[in-house]
């Protein structure tokens, strides 16, 4: 309901500003998400893993969480004006700074979010998603109805993010407060600064296409850029950021049981590929229609990249399960030189693509590097843990399979139907069929996690 209800105000919102506006906003929402990437320099993490009682090392965490974060808030802001002038709008500097209000608000429930996910308490956090959400699509939408232009969406999410930290506080299950116990820091920057710095660098590898598309195109680009990149990103929120929400604990619960967390492994990956990957092949087949006829003939020029970043999307659900999984098995080097490696790789090829054919250039280059990186890093990453790649890898060759179908049904509805709206019904009835008929296919991993252990 969350997902949905976030494309629906995504919708309204896109409507109501149009690309430039829209440019803007994705201007400032870029800096922020580059922020809190790294924003409590990942020891909150440690919460989660920590094989005691965590309520001992929650003190010090919120200590460094709230002291990292009101620092990097400060620079921010300082920052602001040179970072929209470099993104091809400066009147998106004000809109950066407001923004920036939120980071020293995330330091603050750092340690509360991850209580939260560790006691599995998704009920109280679905909660304080929702109020986030809705209340601050209210606010952005009425402010914009009132002519505040890309602002409006600013002072929604900042008023939004205040409630948020106070629903958050009170559904803790352990109270806010502040310490400092020496003899944990040293562990707790050594585990936390790995994760922030390959945090900052999975950042880059995940916004560099934007990065490049603000800088060279400009906010009109980037707005439409943007526009496809959330509708492409919505089968990984709706199927692979609930997900990695309990991932992480069950992984670290199985952590002593190398066999059945193998089996966890790739019963979810297999599961969640069943059900993301039709749905990615259906946004890149039939992304001319789905674009129009949502959004509007106006917002027609994100279909270029809607149908490329659909496939990065499909990669994104892949690597972002792997890389929680790596990240309880002790990698964390590892992760930070798989994306490095991916940023390497990846700044040139959008560059060019950029050059070459626009933002349809910058998203088929995202697409191509990251299959590269997923089957060659990742997949050798897993193998060097234990991970049998081939059981892997023949667990998602149907849903891959899946999706070209799908992908391909949708694609002929949208050459043969004028009617944007009967193509999309017709890959969309294709999409569910097609989705349905892999997950039941599935059962064998259904029943592994059904009872937590066992084979595929």
């Amino acid at each position: 309901m969350s997902k949905v209800g976030t494309l629906l105000i995504g919708v309204v919102i896109a409507r109501v500003l149009g690309p430039e506006d829209f440019g803007t906003y994705a201007i400032a929402l870029v800096a922020l998400t580059a922020i809190l990437s790294f924003n409590e320099l990942g020891v909150s993490l440690a919460i989660i893993r920590w094989p005691g009682d965590p309520r001992t090392i929650a003190p010090t965490v919120t200590t460094i969480s709230v002291a990292a974060s009101v620092l990097i808030a400060v620079l921010a802001w300082i920052a602001a004006p040179a970072f929209a002038v470099a993104m091809g709008d400066e009147s998106a500097a004000g809109v950066v700074q407001l923004m920036v209000v939120c980071v020293p608000l995330n330091g603050l429930v750092a340690t509360a979010a991850a209580l939260l996910q560790r006691d599995f308490l998704q009920g109280r956090r679905t909660i304080a998603d929702q109020v986030n959400t809705w209340l601050g699509a209210v606010i952005s939408v009425l402010l914009a109805l009132g002519g505040l232009g890309a602002m409006s969406l600013a002072i929604g999410r900042v008023a939004a993010s205040v409630v948020f930290v106070v629903l958050l506080l009170w559904f803790s299950p352990a109270p806010l407060r502040f310490g400092w116990d020496r003899t944990i820091v040293g562990a707790l920057l050594r585990f936390g600064l790995p994760l922030a710095a390959a945090s900052i660098v999975v950042f880059l590898v995940g916004y560099a296409d934007q990065l490049v598309v603000g800088a060279a195109l400009g906010a009109q680009a980037l707005g439409f850029y943007v526009l496809a990149a959330n509708l492409a990103g919505w089968p990984v929120s709706m199927f692979s950021q609930p997900v990695r929400a309990i991932t992480p604990a069950v992984f670290a619960r199985l952590q002593s049981d190398p066999t059945h967390l193998d089996s966890a492994f790739r019963a979810t990956f297999r599961l969640l590929t069943a059900a993301a990957l039709p749905v990615c092949g259906f946004l890149a087949g039939g992304a001319l229609p789905i674009i129009t006829f949502v959004y509007g003939e106006v917002w027609a020029p994100a279909a270029l990249a809607l149908q490329w970043l659909a496939v990065t999307a499909a990669v994104r659900i892949c690597f972002e399960l792997a890389y929680d999984f790596l990240s309880v098995r002790h990698r964390s080097m590892t992760l930070m030189g798989i994306q490095i490696a991916w940023l390497v790789l990846l700044v040139p090829a959008v560059v060019l693509g950029s050059q070459v054919a626009g933002i349809a250039g910058v998203a088929f280059a995202q697409a191509m590097v990251g299959v590269v990186i997923l089957v060659g890093g990742y997949g050798w990453a897993l193998a060097s843990t234990g991970v049998d790649v081939r059981r892997l890898a023949s667990n998602a060759l149907l849903p891959a399979i899946s999706a070209l179908v799908v992908g391909v049904a949708a694609w002929v509805f949208a050459q043969v139907v004028e009617a944007g709206v009967v193509a999309i019904l017709g890959g969309g009835l294709v999409t569910v069929a097609v989705a349905a008929g892999t997950i039941a296919l599935s059962r064998g991993s259904i029943r592994v996690l059904s009872r937590g252990s066992g084979g595929s």
